[in-house]
């Protein structure tokens, strides 16, 4: 087995569990949860600006994915309310399968307005799409982290980055064309139907065995401890502000830089199906590459390096965009930015994504990872929805991606320290050491 402290398994044992049953429901929870992004987030950006909205407001729609967020909020519901009659398939189960239908319901809600008549209709639909992929998110995200034993979280964070871009991808292609030779309402509808593989996926492997279900709560005081109990866990290790201060700042360059590119593709001049080629078929195939190496790098050199690796690639592909926005259009450009950018969100979604799945306790799983993963993009959504679009229209797109790179510095120098310190290992809950007793790395 892999030893994720000092990542010396072989390079049989770093791809063996790519196989593996809990690995491959990883892929397919990945490809749901990926999807309701693509809807809210670069395909409506295509929908607005084809409607002729202006940057602001398109922009100011990134907004919207803030409900994730804010998904810690309600994290509690997901984790100890039990559902009528679908709880005889267990917590977890249940809970996939009611998210599952609430989102595909937003879905066609969303695809039935039109933004160019009625704007505020529009924002009330991406609205509520947003919480309602949220809350999928919360779900998936402790299912996932449930069927994995601790050896099989990195490979289970790249199965599940496997599946969010297939997801985001396959969405946002099948969207694009399908509005492109029909219109947005049925491109919505169809891609509906991706919510279909995590309900499926909870059906066949069942209610995770790792599972430990919080006990009923009765009174007030039992409910109050059901929401805070799981960040006065958090907060009682070592170190916690800094890691959670990590979490918040490590991506901001990343996420302020991702939301954008739809807009620079359209000022560029790029169609609807150079986008879903170059955007989405070269991105896609450049993730899998980064994630199936960052798999390999995170079995070989532990995670922390990797995670310091990963970090350091992530910066500098945001300068790629800046190159590209020099340039001008160029298919080319595109296809070498895009790579890049995917190349390294791989390798990092591999390593970062098993880093915060290994800080969960497993009593508090889903909540505690709604709010990793809420810290993790929140400041760079709100700088997005907020002043991206006046960012880019005041210096331009090249000093915008320069500056998004620089943003990233910060994650880098913290994580390092943090290695030094000690404070990496000591951040870890029972998600990484439940059933073998292993150190952080």
């Amino acid at each position: 087995m892999t030893d994720i402290a000092t990542g010396t398994g072989s390079w049989v044992d770093a791809v063996k569990p790519y196989v593996e049953k809990a690995p491959l429901a990883a892929l397919f929870l990945g490809i749901s949860s990926g999807f309701p992004f693509a809807m809210v987030g670069a395909n409506l950006a295509s929908r607005l600006a084809q409607d002729g909205i202006d940057k602001k407001s398109v922009t100011a729609f990134s907004l919207v994915l803030l409900a994730y967020n804010f998904k810690w909020l309600w994290a509690w519901v997901v984790e100890g309310v039990k559902l009528p009659l679908l709880h005889r398939l267990g917590q977890r189960v249940s809970w996939m399968l009611f998210a599952g239908v609430l989102v595909m319901a937003a879905v066609v809600n969303l695809a039935v307005v039109d933004p160019s008549s009625d704007l505020m209709a529009t924002v009330r639909a991406a609205i509520l799409l947003g919480i309602a992929g949220a809350t999928f998110d919360i779900i998936i995200d402790g299912y996932r982290i449930e069927i994995l034993r601790p050896d099989q979280l990195g490979v289970g964070a790249g199965m599940s980055q496997y599946g969010w871009r297939i997801g985001a991808a396959a969405a946002g292609a099948l969207g694009l064309v399908v509005a492109q030779h029909w219109d947005w309402t049925a491109a919505y509808i169809v891609c509906s139907l991706f919510a279909l593989p995590a309900m499926l996926a909870a059906l066949i492997v069942g209610e995770p065995e790792r599972h430990r279900e919080i006990a009923s709560r009765k009174s007030g005081g039992d409910l109050v401890q059901a929401i805070v109990g799981p960040f006065i866990d958090f907060f009682k290790r070592q170190g916690a502000l800094l890691v959670l201060l990590f979490i918040i700042v490590h991506k901001i360059g990343d996420t302020l830089a991702n939301l954008t590119f739809r807009l620079l593709f359209n000022d560029l001049g790029y169609s609807n199906d150079e986008i879903a080629l170059y955007d989405v078929g070269v991105g896609f195939w450049a993730l899998l590459a980064g994630i199936f190496v960052g798999g390999i790098l995170y079995a070989r050199l532990g995670l922390k390096r990797s995670v310091l690796i990963s970090l350091v690639l992530m910066a500098v592909s945001n300068f790629s965009f800046a190159a590209l926005a020099a340039a001008g259009k160029s298919n080319l450009g595109m296809a070498g930015a895009i790579g890049f950018e995917n190349f390294a969100s791989g390798i990092g979604g591999v390593a970062v994504v098993a880093y915060f799945s290994a800080l969960c306790d497993l009593r508090f799983t889903a909540a505690q990872y709604a709010m990793i993963s809420a810290a993790a993009s929140i400041v760079g959504r709100f700088l997005t929805g907020t002043s991206a679009g006046t960012l880019i229209e005041r210096f331009g797109y090249v000093d915008f991606y320069l500056l998004t790179t620089a943003l990233a510095m910060p994650g880098i120098i913290l994580f390092w320290l943090m290695m030094r310190a000690g404070l990496v290992d000591a951040s870890i809950g029972s998600a990484a050491t439940d059933e073998v007793s292993q150190p952080a790395a």
